[in-house]
């Protein structure tokens, strides 16, 4: 598995390689455009948006968010990341963090208010069947062997 030092230092050569993997419909990226553009226009629905993006890399669903009005708020673990995304997004809140430790404090405290009295000290984890006893109309749409979007509606 990956570390930080080791994303800091792929971080110049990142987005070269996952469009090599995307493109060549090879582990881990295959799929990832279709993803990313599948996440892209549901997040354009809503106008203005609030997005939090965890693992955000490069910026590169995030840069198009941010060029198309909506707020950016993100945590990587990956300083050499973290400075790619900054200069393509000035006005984003971008932190580094180890997301297995959770939020970090600035990103959690944005979160806690934007929630209100919905806002949960627990974390949770599911997998879409889990869910489905509580949320009937959760669906998965797999884009490809190794990606897929997990869509939850009221």
């Amino acid at each position: 598995m990956l570390n930080k030092n080791d994303f800091d230092l792929w971080a110049d050569g990142y987005d070269i390689a996952v469009g090599i993997s995307d493109e060549e419909n090879t582990y881990p990226f295959a799929g990832y455009r279709d993803v990313l553009g599948n996440i892209f226009h549901a997040i354009m629905e809503k106008p203005n948006a609030t997005v939090l993006d965890i693992g955000f890399g490069t910026g590169t669903l995030t840069t198009k968010l941010y060029e198309h009005g909506c707020s950016i708020y993100g945590q990587d673990f990956s300083s050499g990341m973290i400075e790619l995304a900054s200069g393509k997004m000035p006005g984003s809140h971008l932190y580094q963090g180890d997301f297995t430790k959770g939020l970090v404090e600035p990103l959690r405290n944005q979160c806690r208010q934007e929630a209100g009295d919905e806002w949960d000290d627990e974390e949770l984890y599911f997998v879409a069947d889990e869910l489905r006893s509580a949320f009937p109309n959760i669906t998965f749409r797999q884009i490809s062997y190794c990606a897929g979007i997990l869509t939850l509606t009221r």
